[in-house]
């Protein structure tokens, strides 16, 4: 896997590369994405010479994993499906303002489910559970700020 983004009909929302790649390179398989969408059709993948899209409409938004096409399509798509319950789970809706309220949380579930370009193998509830977990550095640093605002009281 390359590359997810949720779009709009004109430019990402927010987007996650799991492979390197050219900021034109990039921006040239985006702009072209949507000229590339068929009307009338039940099908969720488009192929290109060089890339598969992986898609899903989700509202007035796309969910999209560009990837390469010697990739395993049935992978790709239950990916797709993964990361489109990731989004529905951690938002109300999946309008812009949401998605872009959201942005660091979902980026981190989204780096849960594909590292190194990679399918991790884990399910909404594992990626939800790691997304909870409390870190005891955090605590502690929230402590530490606690007790710098109390104002010294002493005699």
């Amino acid at each position: 896997m390359k590359r997810l983004s949720l779009l709009n009909k004109i430019s990402a929302v927010i987007s996650r590369q799991f492979r390197d790649m050219t900021r034109t390179r990039i921006e040239s398989l985006l702009a072209s994405f949507p000229k590339l969408i068929p009307t009338n059709t039940q099908h969720t993948s488009v192929e290109t010479a060089e890339v598969r899209y992986v898609y899903q409409p989700l509202e007035d938004l796309y969910i999209l994993l560009i990837t390469n096409k010697a990739s395993n399509i049935l992978q790709d798509i239950d990916t797709l499906h993964l990361f489109a319950r990731v989004v529905s789970d951690m938002c109300r809706s999946a309008d812009e303002r949401e998605i872009s309220k959201n942005a660091f949380e979902l980026l981190g579930a989204f780096d849960e489910i594909v590292s190194l370009g990679h399918r991790e193998n884990v399910n909404l509830m594992q990626v939800r559970s790691v997304l909870e977990m409390e870190s005891h550095e955090e605590k502690i640093q929230e402590i530490i700020a606690r007790v710098r605002i109390i104002p010294n009281t002493g005699p």
